[in-house]
């Protein structure tokens, strides 16, 4: 599935756990185009219905205890990673020339809730807006948490450039272990290059919109989470053509935490958040 609008260019693929393939400008690629056949190849995947790591796939929910499969693919990670959807075939709602909704539905199982998640590309002459949700179709609350995780190219001097207040020390599972925070929000990266940090962990309460830049490539992205995705994971691998800058709307490991970030959803009830996406040269900035 193709959309395109001005000088955008988006590429989908529902049946891929409603993943993207490709997300270019001018010609320009946004997003890592996909490179091979797996899910982790992909340019972007939605998180649902949660994000990043559940701590050994266990937790309570309302007294009740929760055991859930390692899911990551081709990995004997014993943590459960980023839900159900993308892992998951989507099917197709509506497609236009530059509108698509596509959705998913989730039967109870291991995760002992059904629901339903859809997500929305709309793209237009200023970018692409991608709106997220989720709806509970169970009987009892379901905890709930939304996000989006695109991969993004790699290049010597790529700049992240993101304001927040906090910064998670993890220990060597990348689970959370202690919250360094500061009064207000600072630029974790002081302007440096991507390239001058290893890091797989979560970025709390963002203040404003998050840069990439690419001085080499003559190049921007400004990403503009809405409110209900105040945290932001960074995952910056070692020698590696990629990297992560991922909204979310709660830490690591939430469902195991006192001061727990997740939506708890009640039957029918709907968690929606939306992302979007502008390019721009850089000499324009």
């Amino acid at each position: 599935m193709e959309l395109t609008a001005g000088e955008y260019r988006l590429l989908l693929a529902p049946e891929r756990g409603g993943s993207i393939l490709a997300f270019d400008w001018q010609g320009e690629a946004l997003f890592r185009p996909v490179c091979g056949p797996s899910i982790l190849d992909v340019a972007c995947f939605p998180l649902v219905p949660f994000s990043n790591r559940i701590a050994f796939g266990r937790f309570q929910a309302h007294g009740m205890d929760v055991q859930l499969a390692p899911n990551f693919p081709g990995s004997d990670d014993p943590h459960t990673l980023h839900g159900y959807g993308w892992l998951s075939p989507w099917t197709v709602q509506s497609y236009g020339h530059c509108v698509a909704t596509i959705g998913h539905h989730h039967r109870a199982d291991g995760w002992p809730w059904s629901y339903y998640a859809e997500q929305r590309f709309e793209l237009a002459e200023d970018g692409l807006t991608i709106a997220l949700s989720v709806t509970n179709l169970s009987d009892s609350l379901m905890p709930a948490g939304l996000g989006i995780h695109p991969y993004l190219p790699r290049v010597p001097d790529a700049v992240y450039r993101g304001y927040h207040r906090g910064e998670w020390q993890n220990n060597e599972d990348c689970l959370p272990q202690r919250l360094d925070e500061r009064d207000c929000a600072i630029d974790w990266w002081q302007g440096g290059a991507v390239a001058q940090r290893e890091v797989d962990t979560v970025y709390t309460n963002r203040h404003g919109p998050i840069s990439i830049l690419w001085p080499s490539r003559d190049l921007s992205l400004q990403i503009n989470p809405n409110e209900a995705l105040p945290h932001t994971v960074v995952y910056t691998p070692k020698d590696q053509n990629f990297f992560c800058i991922e909204p979310v709307s709660h830490s690591t490991n939430a469902l195991n935490s006192m001061s727990s970030s997740m939506r708890w959803l009640d039957l029918y009830e709907i968690f929606e958040v939306s992302t979007s996406f502008s390019a721009a040269r850089l000499k324009k900035l």
